[in-house]
């Protein structure tokens, strides 16, 4: 397998789900899809009545009323409109992205593209309603979409918990591929495949456990013994072995697939792909033959120039907004320890250039300046108010400068210390193909605790997905994860 592989859930879906679907399974696919679409229907209509409300309550603009009647009808037709255009965005696929991030930027940029034709239409068609209305309903359309959608998503892991539509699997290799596609089912409900154990033939990894790539590890499954026999199978109550191997020799694929028959299973595997970070991989099946795609990542300039001015703009905000907070934060760490206010630090940008990064400092005057970050509170080098700081994140608010300069951007891979860049292998050098940022992928999930360069996965991902609306999305789910203090 090449150093940069990249498994999209959506394609593991498509080469897990076997052709052959119980038909138990087939009902309960068939009833999750249809109400997420009724859910997203009342979702969105039910976010445009209550648009109408806030418009007629706050007496704003011409003071134009419609029946209650009317505005049902038009927000009704919206709500089918919006749901036909997820439906074409894929909204309604079974697997889910890492992080559940494309799923919110899918919501933006359908809704933003909804309501600019809306709101068009406001200055050609009579009797539409008020722009007011339209723009309370682009605020409220996409929350209300993106609330329900992870209540559905719980919805559906509670089904699964209680035994409804769930499929257990085994994944054979414990490695980043068979990792990827452990997560990437387990962080996929809808697809109503249960992950419970994985199999590897390495001794030294017998007893290890894996976790999907999420905001907490709080899901799991062991690392098993190999080889896979049918007793296994039958043990942990199976029906279809993935392996996650790619590079696995057509001879053991073989032994691995009679074992799996042997005890009424099926099969599904991950094929081999060795392209580089920046190729887009796309699969179609033609006939039973499964045939991947590939095209060099696209790069927009306009979406560079947008991401810059939405930057910068709001850095410049967020800085006047933040300065009694800076004030304040900067009492507490002179009273606290002895030191400057903010600490600085090199780091690696675009391209490999070097900056100055900006910080409030966390840590004793006399701690290295250069060396691992610590990953516990507890570090002996950290202060008191500095614990603090770096549990609430407000250590990084210094770091809006460095969005002003243009040196980072609010969204991006972390930037890494020159030492740990100079040991860069190459796929961890695609990091550096992009503005470094404040937040992203990789800090939102529970794999923050541990090194950059040790889970790169989530960078990459970034890289290849990256627009503005997934810009805003993680963004959104920036702020919901300091909300809830994760």
């Amino acid at each position: 397998m090449g150093s940069a592989q990249h498994i999209d859930p959506q394609a593991i879906t498509s080469l897990a789900l076997p052709a052959e679907l119980a038909q138990p399974r087939r009902h309960f696919d068939f009833l999750v899809s249809s109400l997420e679409r009724f859910a997203d229907l009342i979702a969105v209509a039910s976010s445009s009545l209550i648009a109408y409300y806030v418009y007629a309550f706050m007496n704003l603009g011409m003071h134009v009323r419609y029946p209650v009647s009317l505005v049902l009808t038009v927000g009704t037709l919206f709500a089918v409109a919006c749901v036909v255009m997820l439906d074409h965005g894929g909204a309604y696929e079974l697997a889910n992205s890492l992080l559940r991030i494309r799923e919110t930027e899918r919501v933006l940029r359908v809704c933003a593209q909804a309501f600019g034709i809306a709101f068009a239409l406001t200055f050609f068609v009579p009797y539409c309603p008020s722009r007011w209305v339209v723009l309370f309903a682009t605020i409220l359309v996409p929350l209300s979409l993106i609330v329900e959608k992870q209540l559905f998503f719980s919805l559906v892991s509670y089904l699964h918990s209680r035994g409804y539509g769930l499929q257990n699997v085994l994944i054979y290799g414990a490695g980043f591929t068979g990792r990827r596609v452990f997560s990437a089912l387990a962080s996929s409900p809808k697809v109503g495949l249960n992950p419970v154990a994985v199999i590897d033939d390495n001794v030294s990894l017998a007893g290890q456990r894996v976790f999907p790539y999420g905001y907490r590890h709080e899901r799991w499954a062991p690392v098993v013994q190999g080889p896979l026999t049918p007793m296994l199978m039958q043990k942990w109550g199976a029906s279809l072995v993935v392996v996650g191997i790619p590079t696995l020799p057509k001879s053991r694929l073989d032994e691995i697939a009679r074992s799996a028959f042997d005890s009424g299973a099926q099969v599904a595997f991950v094929p081999q792909l060795s392209f580089e970070a920046d190729t887009q991989t796309n699969y179609a099946v033609f006939d039973g033959v499964l045939i991947a795609s590939l095209a060099q990542q696209r790069h927009h300039d306009l979406y560079e120039i947008a991401k810059r001015a939405f930057d910068f703009t709001a850095a410049l905000i967020l800085m006047l907004l933040s300065l009694p907070v800076w004030t304040m934060l900067a009492v507490l760490i002179r009273f606290d320890s002895k030191g400057p206010v903010f600490f600085h630090q090199t780091r690696v940008g675009l391209g490999g250039s070097l900056f100055r990064l900006y910080k409030f400092r966390t840590m004793y005057q006399d701690a290295p300046k250069f060396a691992l970050h610590p990953t516990d509170t507890q570090d002996p080098r950290i202060t008191r108010v500095g614990a603090w700081l770096r549990k609430s994140s407000f250590d990084e608010l210094p770091q809006l400068i460095n969005v002003l300069k243009g040196d980072m951007s609010l969204v991006g891979p972390r930037p890494e210390m020159p030492f740990i860049v100079a040991e860069y292998e190459a796929r961890h050098r695609e990091r550096l193909k992009v503005i470094p940022g404040l937040t992203g992928l990789w800090q939102l999930s529970a794999d923050r605790r541990y090194l950059i360069h040790e889970n790169i996965q989530y960078d990459l991902y970034y890289i290849r997905n990256r627009n503005f609306f997934f810009d805003l999305a993680i963004l959104l789910h920036t702020v919901v994860f300091a909300m809830q203090g994760i």
